[in-house]
């Protein structure tokens, strides 16, 4: 794809659409995935954007909504409303208690992460195919599972506490997924 493919409105219509798409499914909320597609969007088309050409343009940005997407359900997990924490006598309690362990170490959850490189992500260029096809061929709770799991590397515990499912559903739905994902494959 050129370098002034954003240029072109039509592509990057057809490329907000999938981008949004995806987005919702995994958020299902509307404004949080608005605001993961148009963080994921202006990151791309800033001149300082890092895009190499050893992917498609289409799975860079996949990529950058990703590490968007990954970045909103952590926070999801990680705020504390602050109804939460009137009567307590020290106000950082909680907040301390939620980010840092008795010993003051940074619990697993709440640790700074390094941020991949986007086209390290995804290689494939008929990854894309693939997973459109997929998408349509699994039922919604089927593709979110899966992409939770393929898509945003969440482990099975995080998927579980995302979508309140218990982990035999959770691996139920995975191994259902495969399956499709395998038979759609071998049909091709």
């Amino acid at each position: 794809m050129p370098a002034n493919s954003y240029l072109d409105h039509a592509y990057l219509a057809e490329l907000r659409r999938d981008l949004l798409r995806f987005a919702r499914l995994q958020l299902r909320d509307e404004h949080p995935a608005e605001d993961a597609v148009q963080e994921a969007l202006t990151a791309a088309c800033s001149p300082s954007s890092e895009f190499s050409g050893r992917s498609r343009r289409k799975t860079w940005v996949f990529a950058i909504l990703r590490n968007k997407l990954i970045d909103t359900m952590r926070a999801r997990r990680r705020t504390i409303n602050a109804s939460s924490l009137e009567g307590d006598a020290d106000e950082n309690s909680v907040f301390d208690r939620e980010l840092f362990d008795e010993r003051g170490h940074w619990n697993d959850h709440a640790r700074p992460r390094p941020w991949p490189r986007p086209e390290t992500l995804v290689a494939r260029q008929q990854f894309w195919a693939l997973f459109d096809g997929c998408l349509n061929a699994l039922p919604e709770p089927t593709v979110r599972v899966f992409s939770m799991r393929e898509l945003l590397d969440m482990d099975i515990a995080e998927i579980c506490r995302e979508l309140d499912l218990d982990a035999n559903h959770c691996s139920v739905l995975l191994y259902r997924a495969r399956k499709t994902r395998t038979n759609a494959r071998g049909r091709t």
